[in-house]
């Protein structure tokens, strides 16, 4: 199934944007009457039929809609964005494949990179859950600093994990169904950084013996959880 993404067809906007029309007519030669299947973004799918096949802007007339299955956990992942670009987006494309609600870029005191392309990273996210039929697409918080991540309150069970040589639990041992994970840059977090996650009633928490790339254990954190909950 080709999915379209159209995030404003709730607001009776019965027209795909001039990128999705372009794809849908040029590439796919999609034409006049026939039915294609959008996302809106926030869990709808719909199946529509195209009444005006324009590369500029594709029109359509909704014929049913449904609602994708709700997951059974939440997973929020922080995560300090990667010297190397290309692995960040790796990292965005894969946990959206396999299933994360949010991600927020952090920067640490032994971060390398302290400024992403917010567009260019949403759209890779888009292309991902598109990819992997879901209906609904993660949300990429703005960039911000560990110390203003960890100290608001958040209504899950948090998690840092980090590579100190100190009594962490493994991560598959203590999941809940609303997560926050941290992972750090590829110096790992700081001592101070640990101490202050800590105190905001972060536990520590291991993702098992090899010590991993941050986008790495990035996706592993997301492998576990989703795993977990396919299993029960």
């Amino acid at each position: 199934m080709q999915l379209f993404y159209c995030p404003d067809v709730l607001n009776d906007t019965c027209y795909l944007n001039s990128e999705e029309s372009k794809h849908c007519i040029k590439v796919l030669r999609k034409k006049e009457g026939d039915l294609i299947n959008l996302i809106d973004g926030q869990g709808q799918f719909y199946e529509v039929i195209i009444t005006i096949a324009s590369q500029k802007k594709v029109s359509f007339d909704i014929q049913k809609t449904w609602r994708e299955k709700e997951s059974d956990y939440s997973l929020h992942i922080a995560i300090a964005p990667t010297k190397n670009n290309d692995r960040l987006e790796w990292f965005l494309e894969k946990a959206t494949e396999i299933g994360v609600a949010e991600i927020t870029p952090i920067v640490c005191q032994n971060s390398e990179r302290r400024i992403i392309k917010h567009e260019r990273l949403m759209k890779i996210i888009l292309s991902a859950t598109k990819q992997s039929l879901k209906a609904k697409v993660p949300k990429l918080n703005p960039i911000q600093t560990f110390k203003e991540f960890v100290s608001t309150k958040q209504e899950s069970s948090c998690f840092i994990a980090h590579c100190k040589e100190e009594d962490k639990t493994y991560l598959k041992n203590v999941i809940s169904t609303n997560n926050v994970v941290l992972i750090g840059p590829e110096g790992d977090f700081t001592s101070t950084e640990i101490d202050l996650a800590l105190k905001q009633n972060y536990k520590a928490v291991s993702l098992g013996n090899s010590r991993l790339r941050t986008e790495t254990a990035g996706l592993v954190a997301c492998n576990t959880i989703a795993l977990h909950y396919e299993k029960n």
